[in-house]
């Protein structure tokens, strides 16, 4: 296992490596002076000057690259253009909001995903199973943006039970962390379902309805601690998801988390900041998934860590 861990992490550091030379050439993939579109065509010839100076593109490459590098090491994704602050700053800031709410709509998503599924397989080729299947494709195919407008016109607006948005209490949560856990449950109803129907197919199950064992003692203790990894799996993905901040949700409800940082940052073309987002993301989405897949051996010592590492 300790083998294993060690590859995750090198395998990690290889992609956020990657990672930071995507972000790097964010700024010289842009045709034109990136400074000249960050200033705007009014800007002079002294002020663009001066902003490439400060950004160090006047430097060659390769050294620009160096300092980036260095600086992400330290911790220091460089300063904001709107702002003037520190980019690592901004994010750590806005990070708790956006944890927040993907903590609340990965909880809705999980009760809500594995509950439906299980309900789904236990009815299967039932009118029950039918309307869970269809509603979770249908979910599927929602976009999220309309689902949030939806719920604000009807909770909101219509009702007025709740804020329609901008605060970060527990009514302001209800709205987005509903809406996120709802387009986050499809999935998970949904692998949850197929995994049931073959593992309650399987002899061990029918032995145990034999012997005339609760039914639920079936459903949750032996059926779906089976089903669990692929949907650890899932839901590892979709919290890191989450965690990078769901940017059209956020925008949506005007949540102040990493999405409507990462809407202004593009909106007043902050290139510091795109780039630092863009790498805190990759390194969520990184330490997430290496979590997860720690997480195996604890759902089920069976899991070989060998096997694992010879299948990466």
């Amino acid at each position: 296992m300790k083998q294993y861990i060690l590859n995750r992490f090198v395998s990690g550091i290889i992609v956020l490596f990657g990672l930071s030379i995507f972000t790097f050439a964010l700024i010289h993939m842009i045709p034109g002076d990136p400074a000249r579109i960050m200033l705007g065509q009014k800007a002079t010839v002294e002020q663009v000057e001066l902003l490439r100076e400060q950004m160090g593109l006047d430097k060659p490459l390769v050294t620009q690259y160096i300092d980036y590098v260095s600086g992400v090491v330290k911790g220091d994704l460089g300063t904001s253009l709107k702002t003037g602050r520190p980019v690592f700053v901004e994010i750590t800031e806005r990070f708790p909001a956006t944890v927040k709410l993907a903590l609340v709509g990965i909880g809705i998503a999980i009760i809500l995903g594995v509950a439906t599924g299980i309900l789904a397989a236990k009815f299967n080729n039932t009118i029950i199973d039918y309307t869970i299947t269809s509603l979770a494709t249908l979910g599927m195919s929602l976009p999220s943006f309309w689902l949030g407008l939806i719920i604000i016109m009807v909770f909101a607006v219509k009702l007025s039970w709740f804020p329609i948005a901008g605060g970060t209490g527990f009514m302001d949560i209800v709205l987005p962390a509903i809406t996120l856990g709802v387009l986050s449950s499809t999935t998970i109803i949904r692998l949850t379902r197929s995994g049931m129907i073959d593992v309650l197919a399987n002899d061990y199950i029918r032995t145990a309805k034999a012997k005339g064992m609760r039914e639920s003692i079936i459903l949750f203790r032996h059926a779906f601690r089976n089903v669990m990894i692929p949907v650890v799996t899932v839901v590892g993905l979709q919290i890191a998801a989450l965690l990078g901040g769901s940017v059209i949700i956020e925008q949506v409800f005007s949540w102040p988390g990493i999405g409507t940082l990462a809407i202004s940052a593009i909106s007043s073309r902050d290139f510091p900041m795109i780039q630092g987002i863009t790498l805190f993301m990759g390194f969520v989405y990184v330490t997430v998934n290496i979590l997860v897949d720690l997480l195996y051996g604890l759902i089920d010592p069976r899991v070989d860590y060998s096997a694992l590492k010879e299948g990466a």
